[in-house]
């Protein structure tokens, strides 16, 4: 099937007697969120929960969670995506480390949501380990951890040898691995409709199949966005769009489109299992350059993704469903290099899912009081803790309340806008053809 397996396997939604139809007319709110994926929703949640009585409404083009949050690898981890020298420059020393306990403990913040309020999302605290098959990828694993280290991040990440990494995840050209405790395998989709159902709950609406043209900040007025089906007047306005930025007058070029594709397999044989590893669920990751990520699905399957990127001219995003039979095959064959027992492995389902990428790598969120705007993302494919953390961020923004979350580096942080083209679809595509060279020199090599 040509779509995600997510949406295909989600827990039938006793919500979906609430109405989410779109939008009729125009209406007056409190806080308008731009988007139904993870960001906006954590943000509506956790407003609400902080005031129920406040109006809420949240728009959403598709269906909720239809971007990246439903079509992701599945992958809840205490990252939020950037490399760690950036994330140095724009918040100092202890940048790395203040950024990545917050993303740690946003991990255990969606757990705590989804026990509390029993969302059947899969979700299953096993820890994640990346892995590296020759000496490239070794070089460059060894030499994260050792940033990491320095940072401060010691006891949250584990080097392993190729024996201990081989214990758990049974490839037999792994040659060395850290781990990490602070991850969890979730099923996105189904945890993104739980969250919509909290927002729900709590007196919010949530408007599908509404297409937002153009948001204009409040100031002298009070904030506007223009619909398809009407304008909603708020006091607040949050853009929580991530890679469907460009489609909002006013925010092109803020964020880069960049397409990942992604497969689940037909359900594989407990005797597999037994020679493949994974007995806790663990996340795993291939660190080429062009990465392969996994997770074993709560019904025995694996879902990986990676090792493809792409960019459309002129910041377009791919029609969905979609999928390219060249990228599957590539898949596979990377998944059944580095777990044999996989060869002939059946394929269920493939899709695309789209990253929003910023010119510097790195996330932002922030408000600007004046004129009653918010945003937030950017995460370049890290967002299932990391939207967490920055939902409930612009949460205590908007209300003006001082927390750790208010103090964190990547506040009020907004990288500057994507060149125009052509020089964006030259530069991003000599990018990903100088990865493809260097996972292909480590190849040979290997």
């Amino acid at each position: 099937m040509s779509h995600s397996f997510w949406f295909d396997s989600a827990p039938v939604d006793h919500t979906a007697a609430i109405d989410r139809s779109a939008l009729a007319g125009d209406v007056d709110v409190d806080v308008a969120v731009v988007g139904a994926g993870f960001t906006g929703l954590w943000t509506a949640q956790s407003l609400l929960a902080a005031d129920p009585t406040l109006r809420l409404v949240v728009l959403e083009r598709e269906r909720v969670g239809f971007g990246a949050s439903g079509r992701n690898g599945g992958w809840c981890v205490g990252d939020y995506g950037g490399p760690e020298s950036a994330v140095a420059k724009v918040g100092g020393d202890r940048a790395v480390e203040t950024m990545a306990r917050e993303m740690i403990r946003a991990v255990d913040a969606t757990e705590s949501f989804v026990t509390e309020h029993a969302i059947d999302c899969g979700f299953h605290r096993g820890g994640a380990i990346y892995t590296a098959v020759n000496d490239g990828q070794l070089k460059r694993l060894r030499h994260h951890h050792e940033t990491l280290t320095r940072s401060g991040l010691g006891d949250a990440w584990q080097w392993l040898d190729a024996a201990d990494a081989r214990a758990i995840l049974h490839g037999p050209a792994i040659r060395g691995a850290i781990l990490t405790p602070h991850a969890a395998a979730v099923q996105p989709a189904a945890l993104a409709l739980g969250i919509a159902a909290e927002v729900e709950r709590r007196g919010g609406r949530i408007h599908e199949a509404t297409t937002v043209e153009a948001i204009r900040p409040g100031g002298t007025r009070r904030a506007a966005v223009r619909t398809d089906h009407g304008t909603v007047t708020a006091d607040w306005v949050v853009l929580a769009t991530e890679a469907y930025t460009h489609s909002v007058d006013g925010q092109q070029r803020r964020m880069l489109p960049l397409v990942n594709h992604v497969i689940a397999t037909e359900p594989i044989d407990a005797s597999v299992w037994d020679r493949i590893g994974l007995r806790d669920r663990q996340l795993f990751e291939l660190g080429a350059m062009l990465l392969g990520y996994g997770q074993r699905t709560a019904d025995d399957r694996i879902v990986w993704g990676g090792t493809s990127a792409g960019a459309r001219w002129n910041f377009g995003v791919p029609p969905s469903p979609s999928h390219s039979a060249r990228i599957e095959r590539r898949l596979v064959r990377r998944l059944t290099e580095l777990l044999p027992a996989l060869e002939g492995v059946g394929v269920s389902h493939r899709w695309t899912g789209v990253l929003g990428v910023p010119r510097d790598l790195l996330p932002g969120i922030g408000v600007d009081r004046h004129q009653g705007f918010a945003w937030a993302g950017g995460y370049t494919g890290q967002g299932v803790a990391a939207a967490n953390a920055a939902g409930r961020g612009l949460a205590d923004l908007i209300r003006g309340v001082d927390t750790p979350l208010t103090r964190l580096p990547w506040v009020d942080h907004r990288s500057r806008p994507w060149e125009p083209e052509p020089r964006t679809w030259i530069g991003v595509h000599a990018a990903i053809a100088a990865a493809h060279t260097t996972d292909l020199v480590d190849r040979v090599r290997r």
